[in-house]
């Protein structure tokens, strides 16, 4: 490359001097522009130093924009996956600040001065919450799946028995089949995707089986000719063939959620438990509404052996999940759980409606047309799929900009806003939205019809 083509590229001082202040640390922004001014020695042309340094200003705004930022949801999805899952509620917010800032009795015994165990005191209350004999918890529900698997699939017996039609995929693009693989055991698929009987699981069971594994099918449903065995059924079978029975439940729900006008039915650890279930595991920040855990409960002499697994280890939690789960454990057993998930469930549309109706008066006179609609909204998070709750929206249109444009310019606000299009509106499901965001809302509403 010639010398004076070269010389036509600005300096990295030239650069960041043009840039100013971006919001992000300096080496980041340095990394950015080296990058940047490398890449720009093997082109044949050199553009001009403005369109360089606005071409290095828009990749430092994406990288700026995939850090953790608060957000408000207006999708009417209360378990959004995409953005962070359930809420943690006060009491969970106030244990993470009070153990994060401080120094904690995570392995400290009080009374005898001298170390002691992890997670004591939330394991007895998760067991007294599930009416199990004990608990356990990791990092995640598909690490509490491949705990329980690496446990009992030895080198003797590897087979798990599964219903076909319960080899479901999670969010993300995992796979259970590839999950359980991965952990070196081997399925022993029965059934077929909609007739699975408890005939099926006997005939399976020999000498190489290791467990019964039944995955709740808690992200699609199936009707029609559709057929299989019970919890109950299923955990007969398991105790006459002395083999283990594992349910991985998902969602972990703890409440009766057919209570709530629009849900259905969804299995709580408990009444599986009651029903025979050896080993249940679920999530901590679905219905749960905890931080991201995963959650055993069952029989205290396997809890037990996989808590000795070297496994464990790895997949434990630190001291931020264990205070904001304890603190959430807490919340369910003293009987009154302000857990946001479930307050944005039973939230009534008459009160939906007069929060509309409030954000659309303060909105008025601006060049925006916002009217109050209706949505329904979901719990999201692969957890109850047929179900959906009646809720109240606030419809924007833009006098010259599309929908999926204004969506745009509304995320891109100081405090983002997450809606939703249909039917050529922005729309924002006020039942995932908190009621002290609703000025937040305004805010960016506003600042985009002044633009």
């Amino acid at each position: 490359m010639r010398a004076s083509h070269l010389r036509a590229i600005p300096s990295v001082d030239k650069v960041l001097r043009s840039l100013g202040d971006t919001g992000l640390p300096g080496p980041v922004v340095v990394d950015a522009v080296r990058r940047s001014l490398k890449a720009l020695r093997s082109k044949k042309a050199i553009p001009a130093a403005a369109a360089v340094v606005a071409g290095i200003r828009s990749s430092l705004a994406s990288l700026r924009a995939s850090r953790l930022t608060p957000v408000i949801n207006g999708t009417g999805i209360l378990v959004h996956t995409n953005l962070g899952r359930a809420p943690l509620g006060s009491d969970g917010i106030r244990a993470l600040t009070a153990i994060g800032a401080n120094y904690s009795t995570l392995e400290y015994a009080l009374d005898a001065g001298a170390r002691g165990g992890r997670a004591a005191y939330l394991e007895h209350c998760l067991a007294i919450l599930c009416g199990a004999e004990a608990a356990a918890v990791v990092n995640n529900n598909a690490a509490a799946l491949l705990l329980i698997l690496e446990h009992f699939c030895t080198e003797a017996s590897r087979e798990v028995v599964i219903s076909r039609g319960e080899l479901l995929q999670i969010g993300g693009g995992f796979r259970i089949p590839e999950l359980l693989e991965a952990s070196g055991a081997r399925l022993r698929e029965v059934g077929t995707t909609n007739q699975t009987t408890a005939r099926d699981y006997a005939r399976a069971i020999g000498r190489d089986t290791a467990l019964l594994l039944k995955v709740h099918r808690s992200n699609f449903f199936m009707d029609g000719f559709v057929e299989s065995p019970s919890t109950e059924e299923l955990a007969m079978l398991a105790r006459s063939k002395r083999i283990p029975f594992v349910e991985d439940l998902g969602s972990g729900a703890i409440i009766q959620t057919q209570s709530v006008e629009g849900l259905e039915h969804e299995p709580t650890p408990a009444e599986v438990i009651r029903h025979g279930v050896d080993l249940v595991c679920f999530s901590g920040d679905k219905l749960f509404g905890g931080p991201q855990a995963g959650i055993i409960v069952g029989r205290r002499r396997m809890v037990e052996s996989l808590k000795r697994e070297p496994l464990f280890r790895a997949l434990r939690c630190d001291k931020l999940i264990l205070a904001a789960l304890e603190a959430t454990v807490d919340a369910y057993l003293r009987g009154d759980p302000r857990i946001p998930v479930l307050e944005m469930m039973q939230v009534t549309n008459e009160a939906l409606r007069g929060r509309a109706a409030q954000i659309v008066t303060a909105l008025d006179g601006l060049t925006l047309t916002v009217r109050i609609g209706a949505g329904r909204a979901q719990i999201g998070g692969g957890t109850l799929p047929r179900s959906a709750l009646a809720s109240v929206t606030i419809d924007v249109k833009h006098p010259t900009l599309g929908a999926q444009a204004l969506a745009a310019r509304v995320r891109d606000q100081a405090v983002p806003v997450i809606g939703y299009v249909s039917r050529g509106s922005l729309k924002f499901d006020l039942r995932t939205v908190f009621p002290e965001q609703d000025g937040d809302v305004i805010r960016a509403l506003r600042a985009v019809a002044s633009e």
